[in-house]
This record gives C-alpha cells, structure tokens and sequence, in this order.
C-alpha cells in the first residue's frame, strides 16, 4: 500500500488552522486544506501492515489502506468508491471525528500516524466538487415501509441504507430541520450545516421522506407508526444532561451546554432571535464564564464563548489531568487516554482539573462558583483539605455529558425495555427491541457516544430491518 519506502521518506504533515484572531470573527469552518500534492504524499505513508490496526480503529471499519492507496496513484474516484462502501458520510466524520483510527495506525508507535482524517475529508469533498456523489436509487421497490424517528446520524444512516434497498422510508425529526445534534450541537465552525442540506437532498431524490417538527409520542403516537409502517427505528439521541445537583444550581445563568449551543446554531442558520432562543437569550458576551465538563461540549463552548465575546473563559474538570503522553508499549492500538487540547482551547480559555464544584454563589443571579481541588486515589475521590476556592462566574455551562434518552413521550409511550443505563435495550446484531416491530441505533441504545458510532450502528441497523422484512439482505452490514 502507499509507496513502500513513503513512510521511511516522509514526515507526517497534516492540515492547519487559520489565524485565531481572524477566525474568532465568525462561524464559518476555518481548517486550511492540504494541496493534493501534499496530500498525495501522506497518503504514500501508508504502509503494507500485516495486519492493519486502523481498520478496527475505526467504527465503521473504512477500508483505510485500500483508498489511501488509491489517492496516492490519484485515482481519487474510486477512492471516493471504496470510501463510501462502508460510511454514508465521510463529510461528516471527516471534520468532526476524534480519529481512532489514526490512534490505532502502525505508525503512531513513533508518533507519525498517517493523516487518515484529513484524506478522507478531502477524498469526499473531491467528489461533491466534481459531481461523483449522485443518488443511488434502488432496482426496485419492496412495497415495505419504515418510519425512522431521530435524524441525527444514526437515523441519516439507517434511512439511506433503508431507501437504498428499495423500501419507502419515512424520516420523522421533532426539531425544525434535520441532523440532530449534528444540525444543533456541533457548532459551525467544526461542521457547516451546508453539508447536510446537501446530503438530505441526495437522500430525498433516493426515496427518503423528511418530516420535521415531528415529535413521536407528542405529534403523532407510537401506535399510528406501528399500525402505518411495517418497522420503526428509533434512531434518537441520548438528550437527557447531567445537572449541577448542589446549592444555587438553579439560579438565571446555569444552563446546561446544548441549550447554549443550539441557540447560535439557529442564529447562523438565519433565525430571529425570537426563534433562535424562545426560552430567552443565553449569552456569553461581556461575561465571565464557567464550564463545567471538558470533554468535546466544554470545547465547544468554549469556542462559541469566545466568538460571543466572553470576558473570560474558566474550563474545569472533575477527572485529573490527563498526561501529556500516552505509554505506547501498554495501550497502542486501542484508544488511550491523554491530554487531548482543541483549536477551540487555542483560542483562549483557563483549563484546570480535580475541581469539584460545591455551591453557586448569587444574589437573584450567578456571581461565582464555590469550588475545592480533589485528590483522586485508588479511584476514589478525596477533597484536598484547605483547597477551596471561588470563581467568578456570570454564566455557568453544563457539559458534563448525558444520562441517556429523554423518558417523556417517545419511550413512555413505547414502553421497552431499557438497559440497566435508561438506554433501550436492543442488541448489536438484531437491533431489536421488546417489541419486535421496533428497532433501535445509536446513542439511543448506545448511550452517549461519537457520530463515527452512531453510522455504524444506523447502517448495522438497516441491515436488520432489511433482513426481518424480506428475509435476506444484500446491504453491507
């Protein structure tokens, strides 16, 4: 694979950022391409592994060497070819996945994995710039229909696959336009919402129904999609966040991280204010903030605090800090845990870790935050006695993750079985529920996870579907 000495001859080289102070003025992507020459060249880094580690790094198991390969002779066609057989949307996983595959890569030993994100991004943007990505319709229709509820990722993928293999696909998303968190929690400037306009348009001339502000178990009942379609998916996500349970936690300018997040979504996407924030305006500019949670959501807001003018950004973790550099030899080629630092974090925030929060401090609203640094021992965390410490805090985030699928509507009126997690309780090979009519993917059953799962899961999914309505199927599991 590659060129068989590329990897003896090359460096790693991958894409870069725009200036920060530049980027800060707006919302818009800001990661600066690779030339294809250059690109070319990584991709010759590829080596010829006996046994490939990134295929199994990655959730979707993409074919990594294979289009590697293939971008290195310039036949970037066929490797938009291999890279769709196993990922509906490599646009998508291309800007906004945390790379395990790339963690997983031979050549991470020594530090130089092969820049995989970066080449599967530009192999499929390749392919939108030169019209390779068409429609692909089916021979012929089954006559089956499904309803897939949720059109995050999950149900993108599982409704395409669904069409694809010729059934009619009826896509029910209770937000006003389609994509899930993708559409209202990843900000623009990691993923434009362009791109998955452009892929809805592709799913609809393949057969895919959109209907938007469609809640399940609100607008419509559970029972009329059972008693209309052959098969539901429930395809959600897990919606339901971690609250701050301390004193003060329900003071004005607590919020949980999404509720901000989806408001500047709504205003990039050309929402009035009235639309963009029904509840009232959550903003981050002129104040002193505090986030609570670092993982991807606290980087996130940090960066939407800083493109609204935050006059200060406070992010802190329960967890200790990571360290700096993970030991090879005991964890290559599984996912290692390591201080991990977003463009987001290089735009300006305070980081710190072992803080537990103790007490919001305000009078009618929030003006700081009580907190004591924590020792952590044998995995049990110990307050460090004379570590307390107050911070100034006009607006409190809430990233600290999510306890599964929200209860009321949807899954009350279902009524499955869930998972000692309050996830429903479905396997990896059938996908199905208690009720053998309804299946379930992504972090609705998964729990909390990345949109690289959620794919795999909607096309693993779809693949089942498929197989109990006619017996057999020829979609790629």
């Amino acid at each position: 694979m590659g060129k068989e000495t590329g990897f003896l001859e090359l460096d790693r080289h991958d894409r870069t950022y725009g200036d920060p102070a530049e980027r800060l003025n707006h919302y818009k992507e800001f990661v600066v391409q690779l030339p294809e020459s250059d690109l070319k060249a990584q991709a010759s880094r590829c080596m010829n592994c006996g046994i490939p580690h990134c295929h199994t790094g990655c959730p979707v198991n993409n074919i990594i060497p294979d289009w590697n390969h293939l971008v290195y002779e310039g036949d970037w066609q066929n490797a938009l070819e291999v890279l769709h057989s196993t990922n509906n949307f490599p646009e998508f996983t291309g800007r906004v996945c945390p790379a395990p595959c790339e963690e997983a890569c031979t050549l991470n030993i020594s530090n130089q994995p092969v820049t995989i994100k970066s080449i599967e991004c530009q192999i499929v943007d390749k392919g939108w710039e030169n019209g390779w990505i068409t429609p692909q319709m089916p021979e012929s229709r089954t006559g089956k229909s499904v309803a897939v509820v949720g059109s995050g990722p999950a149900g993108l993928a599982c409704s395409q696959q669904l069409a694809r293999a010729g059934h009619s696909v009826t896509l029910f998303e209770k937000s006003d336009r389609p994509g899930g968190l993708l559409r209202y929690g990843i900000p623009d400037f990691k993923m434009e919402k362009n791109l998955i306009n452009r892929r809805m348009m592709q799913m609809e001339a393949e057969g895919v129904e959109l209907r938007t502000s469609t809640e399940i178990g609100v607008t419509i009942s559970v029972n009329s999609l059972k008693e209309n379609f052959d098969a539901v998916v429930f395809s959600g996500g897990a919606e339901e966040p971690r609250r701050l349970d301390i004193p003060g936690s329900s003071l004005p300018g607590v919020h949980v991280a999404m509720d901000f997040l989806r408001q500047q979504n709504k205003r990039n996407a050309g929402d009035d204010e009235m639309r963009a924030a029904p509840d009232g305006t959550i903003s981050a500019a002129d104040k002193n903030v505090v986030v609570i949670g670092g993982g991807d959501t606290g980087s996130d807001c940090v960066g939407t605090s800083n493109r609204q003018g935050a006059k200060s950004i406070t992010q802190i973790e329960i967890m200790p800090k990571p360290p700096e550099h993970e030991d090879k030899a005991m964890i290559w080629p599984e996912w290692p845990l390591k201080l991990r630092t977003s463009s987001s974090h290089e735009e300006g925030v305070d980081r710190d870790w072992a803080i537990l929060t103790k007490r919001v401090v305000g009078e009618n609203v929030v003006q700081g935050l009580e907190c004591v640094r924590v020792d952590w021992k044998d995995g049990r965390m110990e307050e460090t006695p004379g570590s307390e410490f107050t911070l100034k805090a006009d607006l409190i985030l809430l990233a600290m993750g999510f306890l599964g699928p929200r209860k009321p509507g949807l899954l009350d009126q279902a009524g499955l079985e869930l998972d000692q997690r309050g996830n429903i309780k479905a396997d990896t090979v059938a996908y199905r529920t208690s009720d053998p009519q309804i299946f379930s993917c992504g972090d609705m059953r998964r729990g909390q996870s990345l949109v690289v799962w959620a794919i795999r899961e909607g096309r693993q999914c779809a693949y089942s579907v498929d197989k109990v309505l006619m017996g057999t199927s020829e979609l790629p599991r």
